[in-house]
C-alpha cells in the first residue's frame, strides 16, 4: 500500500485543513474504488473558533454565496494528527484490501457555494462507507468514506448483448 501525503507550499490558515483519499482494490463489484474520507461530526464550538472572513472566498459561480456548506466542508476536513490517525488505521486494517491512501492539504480560500461531502445523498451508486459503526473501530473520531460506483470499471465485464 503506497501512502502519499502532499504538504502545502504555504503555511495553512487552520490546523484542520487536510482531505484524504483512499483506493480500494475491489468493493462491491468494482476495481480501485476511491473513496473521500471526512469526519461527519464536528463540535459547532470548535466552528465558533474560526476567523471565517480569512478562510472563505468568494462564490464558486453566482449565486451560491451561502458560506455554510463551505464552512462544513473545513469542518470535515482532518488535522495533522487526525491524518496521521487516519493514515495508521488504513495501515493496520486495510493494508491488504487498499493500493494507496492520499492526503493533501485543501486550497485557501475556500470558496463560498461548496457541497461538503456529508450533504451528499447516498443512491445507486453513490454510498457511504460509515468506518466507526464497524467492529473494532479504533480512532478517537467518527470517520466514513463517500464512494461513486459509476467512476470505476467492474471487476467482471458485462455483456454486450
Amino acid at each position: 500500500m503506497q501512502i502519499n501525503s502532499v504538504a502545502s507550499e504555504r503555511p495553512l490558515p487552520a490546523e484542520r485543513a487536510y482531505v484524504m483519499t483512499m483506493t480500494i482494490k475491489s468493493f462491491k463489484g468494482r476495481l480501485n474504488v476511491l473513496v473521500h474520507l471526512f469526519r461527519p461530526e464536528y463540535d459547532p464550538a470548535e466552528s465558533d473558533l474560526y476567523v471565517w472572513e480569512n478562510l472563505l472566498g468568494g462564490a464558486i459561480e453566482p449565486g451560491m454565496e451561502d458560506p455554510e456548506g463551505s464552512k462544513k466542508v473545513l469542518m470535515e476536513a482532518f488535522t495533522k494528527t487526525e491524518r496521521d490517525q487516519v493514515f495508521e488505521y488504513i495501515k493496520d486494517r486495510y493494508t491488504d484490501r487498499v493500493t494507496e491512501a492520499t492526503a493533501r492539504a485543501m486550497s485557501f480560500p475556500i470558496p463560498t457555494g461548496l457541497t461538503p461531502l456529508s450533504a451528499i445523498p447516498e443512491g445507486k451508486s453513490v454510498g457511504l462507507v460509515r468506518f466507526s459503526k464497524l467492529p473494532n473501530y479504533t480512532l478517537p473520531f467518527a470517520l466514513h468514506g463517500l464512494y461513486d460506483l459509476s467512476q470505476h470499471e467492474p471487476l467482471v465485464e458485462e455483456d454486450q448483448a
